[in-house]
């Protein structure tokens, strides 16, 4: 029977906060958002071990408590320049653990909103899929394409469009050869690795409030969500 196990590329900057220290690391309430992002993948039942992959040069990650993780939690200082390279170190460095047909569940550092629930769902949906798939969610609002002066050209249709989200769930081995054999450079997250093989990863319906932290704004509704998530 297949494993699962979490992946969490943490290495980069998170240059749009303007903060001094990268996103994973801005503090809500006791813990910095890596950790919530980390918690319910390191404790949920069916997850063997989560991997998280790390700056090689990140000196903050032993200034935070993880003892809450046990061994569930592996640090890797081995993250690569884009997140597509970093995950695929990662995956790259659990080759001894991990075997082909295991489930990664790839989640952003930056959505500390995951709950055990949006796992759950994910798994269900997906233990028998050939390929795999994501959270998503279907895109509510009108959807303007703008020039270069930000002057609306034209109101694209958003019938059948999906916001991605994540964890990103694949098999452990065809998702490394899809990072592998991708332009990393080029490549925004697990999904569209495995879009540019020819495979159809299944959208699995996600929440609005697993969100990503991008803007400062964010940290305030990251925070009122996670009131009401008991840690």
């Amino acid at each position: 029977m297949a494993a699962y196990f979490g992946l969490v590329p943490a290495a980069g900057s998170g240059a749009r906060m303007g903060q001094a220290l990268p996103k994973q690391y801005l503090s809500i309430g006791a813990h910095p958002l890596l950790w919530y992002a980390l918690r319910h993948l390191c404790t949920h039942r069916s997850i063997r071990r989560t991997f998280v992959v790390l700056h090689p040069e990140d000196g903050l990650f032993g200034r935070h408590d993880w003892s809450k993780f046990g061994d569930a939690l592996v640090p890797l200082f081995c993250g690569g320049a884009s997140r597509a390279d970093s995950v695929t170190r990662g995956l790259e460095h659990m080759r001894a653990e991990v075997q082909a047909d295991d489930w990664v569940l790839v989640h952003d550092a930056a959505r500390p909103c995951l709950t055990a629930e949006l796992i759950d769902r994910l798994m269900t949906e997906l233990v028998r899929d050939e390929i795999g798939g994501l959270l998503a969610i279907p895109l509510a609002d009108t959807l303007k394409r703008a020039d270069g002066e930000r002057r609306v050209l034209r109101t694209e249709p958003r019938e059948q469009l999906w916001q991605a989200q994540t964890p990103q769930m694949f098999r452990f081995a065809p998702l490394l050869s899809a990072l592998q054999a991708a332009d990393r450079g080029r490549i925004s997250d697990e999904a569209s690795a495995m879009e540019r093989l020819g495979h159809r990863p299944r959208l699995v319906m996600g929440s609005a409030a697993n969100l990503k932290v991008t803007h400062p704004q964010d940290l305030a509704l990251t925070e009122l969500i996670l009131r009401g998530d008991p840690q």
